[in-house]
């Protein structure tokens, strides 16, 4: 019923929901469009297209490029990672030309096909927190769609009007929501980011930690690609309890001579 805005930084009410006319502050979202040519896309879809994808939840196929996980456990090993892939040596120095993504040093990458004929999406979750880090990046292939964010939090949301009517002055409404700015429980509120093709997307603090972000099946309309790029978290970096793996895995990653796992 929200959708954001890249430009503002708002979640905006959309047009034909009950929160048309009102926004609140949605932090923790950079985007930027066009981050790769059209060229360097098809290039990239093609030489994962040589390697096998796996069957994965949903109605999705995967590759992982990444470290050996127990979750459960919380056991992290290199097991047969051989780094991330060659084409990725590109990407990850592209990103550091991105304001949120200095010291960005991805461990694991993983590509994820979505197609509507099977179905695929992928339910509101978050991203692990004992060994990701603070930052996730996607990028998004061959399509747009619709990344969608839900909070499960027991707080609420304060809203404030926005303009409306086009010429910027308040309206008749406008003017009687400045009365009364509006509260609401999170969980009524979600939120579309629109991904275009060939964008990239990055989720940290709140919409990492406090949103739960989806894929739903409505949003996949033609084949699409996603290359999500995960840093270590605290515990395995600089000065953590398992620096050393961390280090470990880093040198791994950057060999840029991997196949998927």
């Amino acid at each position: 019923n929200f959708t954001y805005c890249p430009a503002t930084g708002l979640a905006k009410g959309n047009e034909h929901s009950e929160f048309a006319g009102w926004a609140f502050p949605f932090p923790g979202v950079f985007l930027t469009e066009e981050f790769i040519s059209e060229d360097e896309e098809s290039e990239i879809v093609e030489l994962m297209d040589q390697d096998d994808w796996k069957p994965s939840q949903s109605g999705r196929k995967k590759q992982d490029y990444g470290p050996k996980v127990n979750f459960k456990k919380q056991r992290l090993k290199a097991g047969s990672f051989t780094g991330l892939p060659s084409f990725s040596k590109k990407i990850v120095a592209q990103m550091k030309a991105c304001s949120v993504l200095g010291g960005f040093l991805p461990v694991e990458q993983c590509n994820l096909d979505y197609t509507p004929e099977r179905g695929s999406a992928i339910d509101p979750h978050f991203d692990d927190w004992w060994l990701w880090g603070e930052r996730l990046v996607s990028l998004n292939l061959l399509s747009k769609t619709v990344l969608s964010m839900s909070c499960d939090s027991e707080d609420s949301i304060q809203l404030f009007p926005t303009f409306s009517t086009e010429n910027g002055e308040l309206g008749e409404e406008g003017t009687n929501c400045i009365l009364s700015p509006r509260l609401v429980p999170s969980k009524e509120v979600t939120v579309a980011i629109h991904l275009p093709q060939r964008s990239l997307v990055v989720l940290y603090g709140d919409a990492r930690y406090k949103w739960k972000h989806a894929i739903y099946r409505k949003h996949i309309e033609h084949r699409r690609i996603c290359v999500t790029f995960r840093e270590l978290s605290a515990e395995f970096s600089a000065g953590g309890r398992h620096e050393e793996l961390g280090k470990e895995l880093l040198e791994i990653a950057f060999s840029f001579q991997g196949r998927p796992v």
